[in-house]
């Protein structure tokens, strides 16, 4: 059922959809182009100057918008409301990377400044478009729990603990950013620089798991099992992600360094790894073992 679905778009993918994977990729190549100057240059790779914000928004923001796209094509939604949401999306992405690389190359820091009026311009429209990706995310984020018997259950479970957990690190990320402009309010724009960006650990391994579920659900519809066994499967993986995510998160909260961390915190951790890596196996083995045209 999957895979017929998946042909069937290759075959007759919307225009929004091919758009937001063009625009996607330009945004990798931005974050590439931006890595390769780094690398060849010899820039700095730290402080709010560096051109390594330029290439992690662009590297980010392009794996996040083709992610969102394929995952969004799941969902049931008509195809007015699925251009429109997706369609925002795309351009909040570019906003977002544009105007972070605008700064970049002009030396200024593009969150908390409000140096000038063009600047303060630019750090509301990035405030702004946080708060849209949130609308955006969560507007999907309802879509899909709704009831779907077209897409099989694991990868409709994968999808919706992907975009709960997706939820989480906009929401991280939007309180960076409050605290931060806060900061910058009370006088201190040092300050925003040094400490708005503290749950930057937790925003980041909130970000990827709307990637790394639905693809484990996507690559487990070519493995020749149950259902069942599917869904066992990627609730396996989802409760490994899960476990990291949360141990990273309150390490992050109460600023454990890994040094102090406590052996059974540690110990947590391997497990939610071990969980991960060990549903990540067990696909890769039902699906070498199965027929090569796999089934659902």
């Amino acid at each position: 059922m999957v895979q017929a679905i998946t042909r069937s778009w290759l075959r007759r993918g919307r225009r929004v959809e091919r758009a937001g994977y063009v625009v996607g990729a330009l945004l990798l190549a931005s974050g590439l182009t931006h890595l390769a100057i780094l690398v060849i240059g010899g820039g700095s790779w730290e402080g709010p100057l560096s051109l390594r914000k330029a290439m992690t928004f662009g590297l980010s923001f392009g794996l996040t918008l083709i992610t969102i796209v394929w995952v969004t094509s799941w969902l049931r939604l008509s195809d007015r409301r699925r251009t429109t949401l997706v369609g925002a999306f795309i351009v909040a992405c570019i906003l977002e990377t544009v105007l972070v690389s605008l700064q970049a190359w002009r030396g200024v820091p593009s969150h908390f400044n409000m140096e000038t009026t063009f600047d303060a311009l630019i750090a509301r429209t990035l405030a702004a478009g946080g708060v849209g990706l949130v609308a955006i995310i969560g507007a999907l984020t309802v879509a899909a729990f709704r009831a779907n018997p077209t897409v099989p259950i694991s990868l409709r479970v994968a999808i919706q603990i992907g975009f709960l957990t997706l939820c989480t690190s906009l929401v991280v990320g939007a309180l960076m950013i409050a605290k931060g402009m806060l900061l910058v309010i009370e006088g201190a724009p040092q300050a925003a620089y040094a400490i708005g960006g503290s749950l930057k650990p937790t925003h980041a391994v909130t970000m990827y798991a709307i990637l790394v579920l639905p693809v484990l659900a996507w690559l487990l519809s070519f493995a020749n099992w149950s259902e069942r066994r599917r869904l066992a499967v990627v609730l396996l993986g989802a409760a490994g992600y899960v476990v990291l995510a949360v141990v990273v998160g309150v390490e992050n909260a109460v600023g454990l360094a890994l040094s102090d961390t406590p052996p059974a915190v540690i110990g947590l951790s391997a497990l939610g790894a071990l969980a991960l890596a060990a549903a990540g196996l067990l696909t890769l083995r039902g699906v070498l073992a199965s027929p090569s045209t796999g089934q659902v």
